[in-house]
């Protein structure tokens, strides 16, 4: 008896990721965006929405919006406008959005990702469609106060401090087709959004916020799936997590003939499932008009010119070039490129005339171990500036010390910082590197192991690490190892 061919799904996801931006005043009034402040103490007229009051926009949130559409390699809209986007909640003190509808300010972006297979370590290239990018004005905040046994609080209180701080919204198109695609696309925003220098992009601190839209069909079907949205995602983590749960829950959820609502859910990290929330609303529920106090955006060609040239070298960018111009690995300039502030350091070093290589697996192994044992700091905060790792670099290149010699300052240097080369001359520190004195050191060690020399001379060849190891000791890691070496194989096999 033949059996019904079970049915394959794929998923249908897109990310609307809402990136804050790091101006110091707000998007429409000169209120101070510093989160430390008490509540309610960065507010105003312009900010709460008092009748009168007139929204200016501030220039650094439009050139903001221009750099990340020309990093998306989106279309800059040249005439573009302000919405009102009608709801009503308790920390939006004006009833009303000021947000972008039918004319953002970038429209037809993209951005290229890359996804790694962890059963086959093979890299797939994917790009992802941006439809739009527009600015608009944060909502304030509701703080859950009290104590009540089944709801959980028994009041609330506003803080309309983030009413008004600018932000931007990334729409990608519906092109993604995992949780794990979905995470890699907001790992590369937050690395744009941080080259640029425009947000810090923390998404544990809601500095970077992503919902996804999510649906699924059977395979080969054009028309898409109910779609449900997702919120309350702090990390890229919880991302992939809260999408690969709902992908099973859609399709359990079809087999069972159970219906699905467009819904939105949040995530719940301590339980790893989604739950509803409340039915989503349409576009037509928010009665979008055009804002009546701010002007039409006109941008000029010589403006788009002018900030083009203010545009840093991308991640991806960076990344290409570290492998073509340095010669390191896809992983190595994957993790260099990943953090600018970790990319400049690595140039400046690099700049001192070392190896790239060497390097490289300072800044990857080394200070990346420091900082892991060490995670209130950041590269720029630790001793050892870039200058003096590329001069401790130059005196293992030189021969002047051993790689055991320069572990073995590290840890001051990353603590106290200073200069390596002062610290080997101080402490007598340079390598051995008279032939005559190492030729000396050697034979002792010969001669006091002459089993292990009647071994090796029988064939146990590996045994040449042991007497390498007796120089090492020997010399307090001071012998030049390629002349120890040399000298060695000498007396062993003369």
């Amino acid at each position: 008896m033949a059996t019904a061919t079970q049915t394959k799904y794929e998923a249908v996801i897109g990310l609307e990721t809402h990136c804050q931006l790091n101006t110091n005043t707000k998007i429409f009034c000169n209120c101070s965006t510093n989160f430390d402040s008490p509540p309610n103490t960065n507010i105003c007229p312009v900010c709460l929405g008092h009748p009168g009051v007139l929204p200016v926009l501030n220039q650094e949130v439009l050139n903001s919006a221009i750099k990340m559409g020309l990093a998306l390699n989106g279309q800059i809209t040249r005439y573009s406008k302000f919405d009102r986007k009608q709801y009503f909640y308790a920390d939006l003190p004006k009833n009303y959005q000021i947000s972008q509808f039918d004319l953002p300010i970038v429209e037809h972006g993209k951005l290229d990702i890359e996804i790694l297979d962890k059963k086959t370590k093979e890299v797939t290239k994917k790009t992802i469609g941006v439809t739009r990018l527009h600015m608009e004005e944060d909502a304030g905040k509701l703080v859950h106060a009290g104590s009540d046994r089944l709801a959980g609080s028994t009041h609330s209180l506003v803080d309309f401090n983030r009413t008004g701080v600018p932000l931007l919204e990334i729409v990608s198109e519906p092109n993604l087709r995992s949780g794990q695609e979905a995470a890699e696309y907001a790992q590369q925003l937050r690395r744009i959004v941080r080259y640029l220098d425009i947000g810090d992009g923390n998404m544990q601190e809601g500095s970077l916020r992503c919902d996804v839209n999510i649906s699924v069909r059977p395979e080969g079907q054009e028309e898409f799936g109910v779609k449900v949205e997702i919120k309350n995602m702090n990390s890229f983590s919880a991302i992939q997590k809260a999408i690969e749960y709902e992908i099973e829950r859609q399709i359990e959820a079809i087999n069972n003939d159970d219906e699905i609502f467009q819904e939105t859910r949040l995530w719940d990290e301590s339980s790893q499932k989604t739950f509803s929330m409340r039915q989503k609303e349409g576009s037509s529920d928010y009665r979008y008009f055009p804002e009546p106090d701010l002007p039409p955006l006109v941008i000029s060609d010589a403006q788009l010119e002018q900030m083009g040239k203010t545009l840093p070298e991308l991640p991806a960018q960076k990344l290409t070039r570290y492998i073509e111009e340095f010669g390191l690995s896809a992983y190595d300039a994957t993790v260099l490129s990943d953090d600018r502030d970790v990319a400049i350091y690595f140039e400046t070093v690099v700049a001192g005339s070392v190896t790239a290589k060497n390097a490289a697996n300072w800044v990857t192994q080394d200070i990346a171990a420091y900082l892991n044992s060490n995670p209130d700091l950041n590269i720029n905060q630790i001793a050892l500036k870039p200058e003096m790792l590329s001069e401790l670099i130059a005196l293992i290149e030189k021969g002047t010390i051993s790689g055991k010699i320069a572990k073995e300052i590290l840890p001051e240097l990353l603590e106290k910082g200073g200069s390596p080369k002062a610290i080997v001359e101080s402490r007598g520190l340079m390598a051995i590197t008279n032939p005559d004195e190492l030729g000396a050191i050697i034979d002792r060690i010969l001669e006091a192991n002459p089993d292990k020399l009647e071994l090796y001379r029988g064939g146990k060849k590996k045994l040449q690490g042991f007497f390498v190891g007796q120089i090492m000791k020997e010399t307090g890691g001071k012998a030049d190892p390629k002349l120890a070496n040399k000298i060695l194989n000498q007396k062993l096999n003369g």
